[in-house]
């Protein structure tokens, strides 16, 4: 049998060989098409108005809840760090069925985008997450109401809060607002509540395309804010439905959304994808959420995986798939690996 190979002998051409521009890391660094750096990164943060100091969160290793004057000794560590984009979410000091801390200008968020504010000014980017699970007492994102001794979400409602949630953080400081509640019309409610009151200049980053995702679980006990009763798939989406992340994004564009995002990131990499072909000329955001944060965290104390380069890699994807943006808990290991190994992103 003649050799499979020759017949690279009796071409007249060159054969392209793809292993020739992966030869050295300068090589592989100049085609390289997925860039990631720390402007590229969106850290969250827990802010609870119930503690005094630093909690750590047992499901997800090295991620913290802070009191007001702790985050922003953190948020100042981050700066320093080179990170300066921040998510914030807050744990109220009380709880009721229509989640009134989340838009009391008092509440346990709006105080601390006014001290964040008043510290470092307009050197950090804020980013407040708008929904009302984790102040509700039912653990739902909206308003909700009982017929026939079923629940269900009083959407309308539900987004006139929403308005009022973001408005209150526009008023303490902040640069965007996240709605996460997978409302109908809330990014529109949004929009109008800000710009009649003068904030036209504060901008929407949406959970454009969340599904109801089994990933949340870590940020759930993080937050405190898992439902009462039921679950949320009558109004987050169904992971088996790709096509519908379209007509999701697209209502959000037409409502006043600054920023899209999909969430969770790593097990909808495809969505990504779908969304930065479809609206390539939006800016794209995608989270890095809890369940994947903790997962990786579990199998490397196990020394199954190399912890830091599996965190690498993961991120590359997030970012070939076409997200600019990236919130994730590793952010600020990432920032102090790249303090400490400047070639951290190369390859």
């Amino acid at each position: 049998m003649n050799n499979p190979f020759d017949f690279e002998l009796s071409l007249s051409f060159p054969i392209n060989r793809p292993r020739r521009m992966r030869a050295s890391r300068s090589i592989r660094n100049a085609v390289a098409r997925t860039r990631l750096g720390l402007d590229d990164l969106i850290a969250p943060i827990f802010i609870d108005g119930n503690i005094n100091g630093v909690m750590e969160i047992e499901s997800m290793p090295g991620v913290y809840r802070y009191s007001i004057d702790k985050g922003i000794r953190k948020v100042s560590d981050y700066l320093e760090q080179g990170l300066d984009k921040i998510l914030i979410f807050g744990i109220p000091r009380y709880k009721d069925e229509v989640g009134s801390e989340a838009y009391d200008r008092d509440g346990v968020v709006q105080r601390f985008i006014r001290e964040l504010r008043g510290t470092l000014g307009d050197r950090i980017l804020i980013f407040t997450d708008v929904c009302m699970c984790q102040y509700t007492s039912h653990g739902h994102c909206g308003v909700i109401s009982y017929v026939d001794d079923k629940y269900k979400i009083q959407n309308d409602k539900s987004i006139e809060l929403m308005g009022r949630i973001a408005l209150s953080h526009a008023e303490a400081g902040a640069d965007f607002v996240a709605p996460s509640s997978m409302m109908d019309g809330v990014v529109y409610a949004i929009r109008r509540k800000l710009d009649e009151e003068g904030y036209v200049d504060v901008g929407i980053m949406s959970y454009s395309v969340k599904y109801a995702s089994n990933f949340y679980a870590p940020f759930r006990e993080a937050a405190e804010s898992s439902p009462e009763f039921g679950d949320r798939r009558s109004y987050q989406m169904d992971p088996r439905i790709s096509e519908e992340a379209i007509k999701e994004a697209l209502m959000d564009i037409q409502e006043g959304a600054d920023i899209l995002m999909v969430k969770p990131a790593l097990a909808y990499l495809d969505i990504i994808k779908i969304i930065r072909s479809s609206f390539g000329y939006f800016p794209l955001a995608a989270y890095n959420v809890s369940g994947e944060y903790s997962m990786v965290k579990a199998a490397s104390k196990l020394n199954w995986i190399d912890e830091k380069k599996v965190i690498i890699e993961i991120l590359f994807s997030i970012k070939r798939a076409g997200a600019d943006l990236i919130i994730t808990y590793h952010a600020p290991e990432i920032a102090q690996w790249i303090k400490e190994d400047h070639e951290l992103f190369q390859w």
